[in-house]
C-alpha cells in the first residue's frame, strides 16, 4: 500500500525474514555444492543447523518487530503524546502546512529511534551468520538516509493526506487512492535514477562484461523485451553483502538490469541467464502490470477501511487520546495503528499473490533456457541448492510461515519444480 506505505515505514521495524522480493531474485553461486543431486535442497549438518538458527531467528524477530511497532503507537496514543505534538505544532504554526512541517518530521524521527535497537539487532545477526559483512559505520549511514528519505515522502503523503480529509471528509479515501495512481508510478521510475545511487554504486555492465552484455541481450530478445546494452548496470554489492543477485527494475525508460559484482565472481554464466530469464518473465507474463493492479485493488479496500475504522475509533477513544476529529493531525496515530494492522494481515494475499507469480517465472524462465543453455534443467535446479546454501535458505520453513511471510515457494518447491519440469524433445 503505498500511500499507507510512508505512514507504516516508521514504525514498521524491519522484515528480517531471509526471503527474496518479487523483482530481486538472487543469482545462484558456481560454488561446488556439497550434495551430489539436484532432485532436492540439502545442506551439510552444519550447515543445516545454521540456517535453521538464522531464519527461525529471523521469523521471530519478525513478529517481535510487527507488535513492538503496535506496542509503541498504542503507547504513544494512550499516553497522549500525538495530542501533545499536535498542540505544539499549532502554537508554532498557524497554516497547514507549517504545522505538518513541525508535526510529521518530529513524529517520524521519533518512530524511527524506538524501533533502531531491532534494526540494530537484525544487522547484528546478519553479521554473525555472515549474511551482511557492512561495517556499522556505512550500516547507520545507510539506515539515516533510508530514514530521512521516509520522512521526506511521509510529509509529503500525510499533507496532501489530511488535506483530503479536511476538504473530502466523507470521500477522501477515494481521492487519496486515485492520487496514489500517478504517486506510484512517479516513484518507480525514478527510484533506479535517484534513490537507488543513494545507497549503491552503479556502472555501465558493458565496461566490465562485454561478453555477458551480449549473452543478456540475446536473452532479452528471446524473450520479446530487447534491452540495450546502456541499461545494462552492474551494481557494487560486495562491500555490503555476501550474497548474490540479479534484477529487473524501473519502468519505461528508467528501466534496466542489474547484476551485483558478487554475481559475477561466483556464478557461472548459463545460471546467470536462467535467473535473468525467471526476472524477464515477469514483464512478458504483465506481472508488472498485474502486480500494480493487485496493489490498487488492495489500497482501494485498506483505504476505505482506514476511513470507516478512523471514524469508530475517534468515536470510541478520541477523547480519551486527545483527538479533536479525523482531520487533526493527532488523528495521525490512529491511522498509523490501523495501517500497521492492516498491513501485518495483508502480508498473507500479497505474498500467495507473489509466490504464484513466481512460480510462474521460473517456468519461463526455464522454457527461455531450454532453448539458449545445455542441461537447462539441471542448471536451474543447481542453481537453487546453491542459493539456499549461500544465503542459509530454510530447508523446511513451517507452513505457517511460508503463508504468512514467503513472497517466494520454498526454496526446496522450487528445486524440484525445475528438475522435474519437462524437457524438450531429443
Amino acid at each position: 500500500m503505498l500511500l499507507a506505505l510512508p505512514l507504516a515505514s516508521a514504525a514498521d521495524g524491519v522484515h528480517p525474514v531471509p526471503a527474496e522480493s518479487t523483482q530481486n531474485t538472487p543469482v545462484p553461486s558456481s560454488t561446488t555444492s556439497t550434495q551430489t543431486s539436484t532432485s532436492t535442497y540439502h545442506l551439510s549438518p552444519e550447515k543445516y543447523q545454521k540456517a535453521i538458527a538464522y531464519s527461525r531467528a529471523g521469523y521471530r524477530l519478525y513478529f517481535l518487530s510487527v507488535f513492538w511497532n503496535l506496542a509503541v503507537i498504542l503507547f504513544l496514543l494512550r499516553s497522549g503524546f500525538f495530542a501533545k505534538l499536535r498542540s505544539f505544532a499549532d502554537s508554532r504554526a498557524t497554516r497547514r502546512p507549517l504545522q505538518a512541517a513541525l508535526f510529521v518530521p518530529a513524529l517520524f524521527a521519533l518512530l524511527a529511534l524506538l524501533n533502531l535497537p531491532i534494526r540494530l539487532y537484525w544487522h547484528q545477526l546478519s553479521l554473525f551468520y555472515q549474511q551482511s559483512i557492512e561495517p556499522w559505520g556505512p550500516w547507520l549511514w545507510d539506515w539515516t538516509k533510508a530514514e530521512l528519505l521516509e520522512i521526506a515522502l511521509a510529509l509529503l503523503v500525510v499533507t496532501l493526506l489530511f488535506t483530503l480529509i479536511r476538504s473530502r471528509p466523507r470521500r477522501w479515501w477515494l481521492f487519496a487512492w486515485l492520487g496514489a495512481i500517478p504517486l506510484s508510478l512517479f516513484l518507480g521510475l525514478i527510484a533506479p535514477w535517484y534513490v537507488d545511487p543513494l545507497f549503491n554504486k552503479f556502472r555501465p555492465l558493458q565496461e566490465t562484461q562485454p561478453q555477458l552484455v551480449q549473452s543478456i541481450g540475446e536473452l532479452s530478445r528471446r524473450a520479446g523485451i530487447p534491452i540495450p546494452p546502456d541499461r545494462m548496470f552492474l551494481m557494487e554489492a560486495s562491500a555490503k553483502t555476501n550474497a548474490i543477485n540479479a534484477y529487473v527494475a524501473g519502468i519505461g525508460p528508467s528501466k534496466r538490469i542489474v547484476i551485483w559484482d558478487t554475481s559475477i565472481r561466483k556464478t557461472k554464466p548459463e545460471e546467470l541467464l536462467f535467473i535473468v530469464g525467471h526476472e524477464m518473465g515477469h514483464y512478458v507474463l504483465g506481472h508488472v502490470l498485474k502486480g500494480f493492479a493487485y496493489f490498487l485493488a488492495l489500497l482501494f479496500v485498506a483505504l476505505f477501511l482506514a476511513h470507516r475504522l478512523l471514524q469508530w475509533t475517534i468515536a470510541r477513544w478520541g477523547n480519551a487520546w486527545g483527538i479533536r476529529g479525523q482531520s487533526d493531525w493527532a488523528a495521525l496515530g490512529a491511522l498509523l495503528l490501523l495501517f500497521n494492522i492492516m498491513n501485518f494481515f495483508g502480508e498473507p494475499i500479497g505474498n500467495a499473490i507473489s509466490r504464484m507469480q513466481e512460480h510462474a517465472a521460473d517456468a519461463y524462465g526455464l522454457q527461455l533456457a531450454q532453448g539458449l543453455i545445455p542441461n537447462a534443467n539441471e542448471v536451474a535446479a543447481h542453481s537453487f541448492q546453491v542459493l539456499g546454501e549461500e544465503d542459509l535458505d530454510d530447508p523446511d520453513p513451517p507452513k505457517f510461515i511460508v503463508l504468512w511471510l514467503y513472497s517466494h515457494p520454498p526454496l526446496n518447491d522450487r528445486l524440484k519444480f525445475a528438475h522435474d519440469f519437462p524437457r524438450p524433445p531429443k
